[in-house]
């Protein structure tokens, strides 16, 4: 399958998981309840959020339903500021296990990822710039790459900063998935009455993230590419 044809899969498959949810659960009182508890526990619900993603990155379980969840239970504008701040944390962490104690481990799980050892080579020029279209670019699988960069010489800020830049699409996407998702179900419930005009504007923007989304992941993906391949050949 192509990297285009993952990225699409992806992204349906996030749109998927939120409609089940909402369709087959009792997502409104649930939702309901989430909201109370966080209003009344704002920096709880925050600390508790972060914690969990971060533990969850490290045990490299799949941020998807975390970030999505953010979304429905902080609004867009905060869950993109918990998500991003979770996210980095975590790979930072992962990173840092790869660097020290998980080593030996991480190194036979990409022993035989001859495309990660001319990433390597790539990135004794330009750490910062190929750390942030891996994270762009679905070439390399996000959790293990956590890991597998704690071996290579790329500069602690550089990843940092890097992965911090290149998560942001995503995360941004799948919060706004999660925003839009507790938006309808709220409309649905009649507890908020936007008219047909705040529905289809919801729909238009998440359909609008997704483009630029998938836009943004195909032109990282080229580039990526070609850095690799010039490495590669050196």
């Amino acid at each position: 399958m192509s990297s285009k044809a993952v990225n699409i899969v992806r992204i349906a498959t996030a749109l998927v998981v939120v409609g089940l949810l909402v369709w087959l659960l009792p997502v409104r009182e649930w939702l309901g309840a989430a909201l109370e508890w966080t209003a009344a526990n704002p920096r709880l619900a925050a600390v508790s959020f972060v914690g969990l993603y971060v533990v969850a990155t490290v045990a490299m379980l799949p941020g998807l339903l975390l970030t999505i969840a953010a979304g429905a239970i902080f609004g867009l504008v905060a869950a993109v500021a918990l998500v991003s701040v979770a996210s980095v944390l975590g790979a930072t962490a992962a990173f840092f296990v790869g660097r020290t104690v998980a080593r030996d481990w991480v190194s036979r799980k990409i022993a035989s990822w001859p495309r990660f050892r001319a990433l390597d080579r790539a990135l004794g020029e330009r750490g910062l710039l190929i750390v942030m279209l891996t994270r762009l670019s679905p070439l390399f699988p996000f959790n293990l790459l956590n890991y597998a960069y704690g071996i290579t010489a790329v500069k602690p800020g550089q990843y940092i900063l890097g992965s911090w830049i290149g998560m942001f699409p995503a995360t941004l996407l799948y919060v706004y998935a999660g925003s839009v998702a507790a938006n309808l179900t709220q409309v649905l419930a009649g507890d908020v009455d936007t008219g047909w005009a705040g529905q289809v504007l919801l729909v238009v923007g998440l359909i609008a993230t997704v483009a630029v989304t998938v836009l943004v992941t195909r032109v990282a993906r080229r580039y990526l590419e070609r850095e690799v391949d010039a490495a590669g050949s050196a």
